[in-house]
């Protein structure tokens, strides 16, 4: 990680990076995990540029970009949930060769001084019960709380594990 990292606040035409950084990362991270065809549809599920959109204006998403000297590495989205104190970090993903560089903490820390000052006393997230990342989360201070198996339609569903930081 160079001294040029840049975590900034998605702007609406930033939906055709996070599509694009989407495509690089999601066939490295679940390609051993779930078979193509479910890979497709998860990712026209979650990051076509309507579906991305809707996450920003319908869900309240806040999506981060993260720039190494000016490049796209890597991104994430968070937003509060129903019950008070507690915030989802829905996404974060960082290109496979900037991984274990102190990207994935840098834009947790990042997160963590946003949510503060609103109140936050838990952060979330769903982790792929077969990901290497639970690993890379339980370093950050996170703990598995339950598992979780979320049918997305399409006769898929994601096997989790829900997982939780005290703040």
């Amino acid at each position: 990680m160079s001294n040029d990292l840049l975590i900034r606040f998605a702007e609406p035409d930033d939906i055709n990076i996070i599509g694009f950084l989407a495509q690089q990362i999601w066939p490295h991270t679940y390609g051993e995990i779930v078979e193509p065809a479910q890979l497709d549809y998860m990712m026209n599920l979650m990051y076509s540029p309507a579906a991305l959109k809707r996450q920003i204006k319908d869900d309240h998403q806040r999506f981060l970009i993260v720039e190494d000297e000016e490049e796209a590495v890597g991104f994430a989205s968070f937003s509060p949930v129903a019950e008070p104190g507690i915030y989802k970090l829905h996404k974060i993903y960082v290109l496979p060769g900037q991984q274990g560089r102190g990207v994935g903490k840098a834009i947790l820390d990042f997160i963590l001084d946003e949510i503060k000052p609103e109140g936050a006393r838990v952060l979330q997230l769903n982790v792929n019960r077969y990901n290497k990342a639970r690993d890379f989360y339980e370093r950050m201070g996170f703990a598995v709380i339950r598992e979780e198996d979320i049918d997305i339609g399409g006769g898929y569903f994601m096997n989790d594990y829900v997982m939780e930081k005290k703040i």
